[in-house]
């Protein structure tokens, strides 16, 4: 099984009005279909550049985001469905049972959707923005191969990877958001770790740009990559793609699955096969594949 990716280096700038940013994630989608991308990959947090339209948010608050809620998602299944491909809406912020969720969208050519909210919460999203952590994960088949979105935060943990693989994941999609570059290579040295324990590939981008008027948001350190094991059928420093750093561009990729599969059994090191279950847990036999569910928290 192959796969093309791609994914935006998502430039936030001050907007006017919704429909600018329509004009500019249309413009992402429509380069991704040029390079007929099966996958478009957007950033954690591309929906706060809505927050810098003049009147639409009371002081630019993050939990006016959900007003945003109904628009957002008409805006990337109908694309989705358009240039017939997945698409990775980023993250909106969405409001349930009056909390406030970080949660990455998967819209699919069909017209159906499904929501994976960010389970590691961070200090900054807790104590400035009141949000939740989600509380359950969930894979996404596709016809093109199971993936699991994890978001940011959640790619510094060993665990919840190993979750994904277990439940059938092969391609981890990972929008972030940094605001420096420490933050920004935490990320992507953990990208590359859960690459080489799981043998799975791992899809990154960030935002990139600036908003002034909103809070939390005035600074932004991002690059794009696609990141493989490190062993021979791949490039030897696992970096299938990148882009340039803080460059408002789009990266696309391809991805063989059956390459996975085959460094899995007889790969220079066997990471997946070789994990001492006798040690510490065998996720595989801890969780089962489940559809997602729309419940967040």
């Amino acid at each position: 099984m192959r796969l093309r990716v791609s994914a935006v280096q998502y430039h936030l700038h001050t907007i006017s009005s919704f429909e600018e940013f329509e004009q500019q994630v249309t413009h992402y989608v429509k380069n991704a279909a040029e390079f007929k991308a099966d996958f478009v990959l957007f950033p954690e947090f591309v929906t706060t550049q809505l927050l810098s339209i003049p009147d639409s948010a009371e002081g630019y608050s993050i939990e006016h985001l959900p007003l945003y809620t109904e628009l957002y998602y008409q805006l990337f299944s109908q694309l989705a469905q358009k240039y017939n491909m997945h698409i990775i809406g980023g993250t909106h912020v969405v409001r349930e049972e009056g909390k406030l969720y970080n949660v990455a969208h998967l819209f699919y050519p069909d017209g159906r959707s499904g929501k994976q909210p960010k389970l590691h919460i961070t200090p900054t999203e807790v104590e400035e923005w009141n949000i939740e952590p989600g509380s359950g994960l969930q894979v996404f088949p596709t016809e093109k191969g199971t993936i699991a979105v994890l978001t940011c935060y959640d790619i510094e943990f060993p665990e919840i990877v190993r979750m994904a693989k277990a439940m059938g994941a092969d391609v981890i999609f990972c929008p972030s958001c940094t605001d420096d570059s420490h933050g920004f290579h935490r990320v992507r040295y953990s990208a590359h770790a859960r690459t080489i324990e799981n043998q799975v590939y791992v899809v990154t981008t960030g935002t990139i740009g600036s908003l002034p008027t909103v809070d939390f948001m005035r600074a932004n350190y991002g690059q794009a990559a696609v990141i493989t094991p490190n062993d021979v059928p791949f490039p030897q420093r696992g970096i299938m793609a990148e882009g340039d750093i803080n460059n408002d561009m789009i990266i696309t990729a391809d991805l063989d699955l059956a390459l996975l599969y085959e460094v899995r059994q007889n790969g220079s090191v066997t990471t997946w096969r070789d994990r001492r279950s006798d040690l510490y847990p065998d996720w595989e036999k801890l969780v089962a594949i489940r559809p997602a569910d729309e419940k967040i928290g």
